[in-house]
């Protein structure tokens, strides 16, 4: 077995951060999404949207300075950048299912080889479904990015071959940021992008359970 470290929240987080260009529109969905916002440099132009009403987002707020009245969709207090704005739901919700956002990161319970969403709802009895703006996200940004855990806490892939659960979208994630890869979606498969050093090819394909495309 080949030894690897796996990327902590903040490095998956600066990984996504890393392919976000300048002068994107991006939102980043509740929870691990929201910590892209903290890892995107100062210099680089990108515009934070959040589905609450709030365009022009910056990072997380230091300690002691957190405002209430100022916070995203997960509830958490954020801070905002010059120029930034906020507005109306309705209007938050035009923006999404316009096709005026570039870029969208949400958190996943299942995905598709080839790009099927599967994050409101697990189908338990006891599970509380939460869809949310996820499948105006998922259909309405041009490009759906999906950043989380590449295994559940069973030790079993979140990247499927078919979803089990209740779609959110179909084909509509172009790639897979996990703390050990990042793969692209496409409608042969999955094709690596990059991982973490040491972790051989193969082993991702077992743990994954697919065949990954170098």
């Amino acid at each position: 077995m080949s030894s690897y470290q796996k990327r902590s929240k903040d490095q998956l987080a600066a990984r996504v951060a890393q392919d976000i260009d300048e002068g994107s529109t991006v939102n980043l969905g509740i929870g691990m999404p929201t910590l892209v916002a903290n890892h995107i440099p100062a210099s680089r132009e990108v515009i934070l949207h959040s589905e609450n009403g709030i365009l022009g987002m910056g990072p997380a707020p230091a300690a002691g300075e957190e405002d209430y009245d100022l916070i995203n969709a997960g509830k958490q207090p954020v801070t905002l950048r010059p120029g930034g704005a906020f507005f109306h739901h309705a209007d938050s919700f035009a923006m999404m299912r316009g096709g005026h956002l570039g870029i969208c990161v949400l958190g996943a319970f299942q995905v598709s080889a080839t790009g099927d969403l599967a994050n409101w709802h697990t189908g338990a009895p006891d599970a509380i479904p939460a869809v949310g703006g996820a499948m105006d996200l998922a259909i309405g940004a041009r490009q759906t990015w999906v950043m989380m855990d590449l295994l559940t806490k069973k030790g079993e892939s979140k990247i499927v071959k078919t979803c089990t659960y209740p779609l959110t979208g179909i084909a509509c994630v172009k790639r897979i940021y996990s703390e050990l890869a990042t793969l692209a979606c496409t409608p042969q498969g999955l094709k690596l992008i990059d991982k973490v050093e040491g972790l051989a090819h193969a082993e991702l394909e077992k743990l994954v359970g697919l065949s990954i495309q170098p």
